[in-house]
């Protein structure tokens, strides 16, 4: 495969490309990959908990879910955008790197005034070339929803950190069936979206499987450093902690009963 010093991570939510990525980051030399294209611009916020139902009238879903909040609306045109997310995710070295969920690629064509609607010219549009793609993807999607499920309840999306990080809240978290059965079938549809727009314009990306991720994440590091030309000895210690508790699988093993008798996706 050839070397890029561009790459972008396509994922979806949990998983588990934020450890991808926050390995990648900690090198110092593979670029420092965030999320840059999740932000609304009428809001300059990231999807809150109740966007991700907006179709959903259940009251017993929305009531466990956070109030919309304001936001202020991003003025910045397609040029001076571009250079904050392109300065942003650049290393002195100059390899860039990105993460794009299938949710967010609206946002991106619509941010670099795409006309045609084409994904793969606003990623061109972006960084002037193709990227290396790093497909990572989680072949369990039961513990995937289930781990969306209580980050929109909880506002925590990372190993303990973040603005909304509460003990007393995530002990509240409840298990609802409905809910994580919404979160899934978006969850399948983003991966079956990925691995279609791969087929179709011929990408053959570098996947990470989340399972492979969790038990070496050193080494599959490693390996997308080798992948981007870079040393792979650079691959550092994992440098979060896994969210997956013992409530988690519980809620997992809950769900696969519904599941089974309710027609679920899983």
């Amino acid at each position: 495969m050839p070397t890029s010093e561009n790459y972008l991570v396509c994922a979806s939510q949990r998983s588990g490309s934020t450890l991808l990525v926050e390995s990648l980051s900690a090198t110092g030399v593979a670029g420092a990959p965030e999320e840059f294209f999740q932000y609304f611009s009428s809001s300059s916020q990231a999807p809150q908990p109740r966007e991700w139902f907006a179709d959903v009238d259940d009251s017993t879903i929305l009531s466990l879910l956070d109030d919309v909040e304001p936001g202020e609306v991003d003025t910045r045109d397609f040029v001076r955008w571009r250079a904050d997310v392109l300065a942003a995710g650049r290393t002195p070295n100059g390899v860039w790197g990105g993460k794009l969920m299938w949710n967010q690629t609206p946002l991106l064509v619509a941010r670099t005034r795409t006309g045609t609607g084409s994904l793969r010219t606003a990623i061109r549009q972006l960084l002037g070339t193709d990227p290396l793609f790093v497909h990572v993807y989680r072949e369990d999607v039961v513990s995937q929803a289930v781990s969306m499920w209580r980050a929109v309840q909880t506002r925590v999306w990372r190993d303990g950190h973040g603005p909304h990080v509460d003990a007393d809240r995530d002990a509240r978290a409840e298990y609802n069936a409905e809910g994580i059965a919404y979160l899934a079938g978006i969850l399948l549809e983003q991966e079956r979206q990925w691995r279609r727009w791969f087929s179709d314009e011929g990408i053959e990306p570098f996947d990470v499987e989340f399972g492979q991720l969790v038990k070496d994440p050193q080494g599959t590091t490693a390996r997308v450093l080798t992948a981007l030309g870079l040393d792979p000895a650079l691959a550092p210690p994992p440098p979060l902690k896994p969210q997956s508790n013992a409530r988690s699988k519980e809620w997992a093993q809950r769900y696969r009963r519904d599941a089974e008798r309710n027609g679920y996706p899983q």
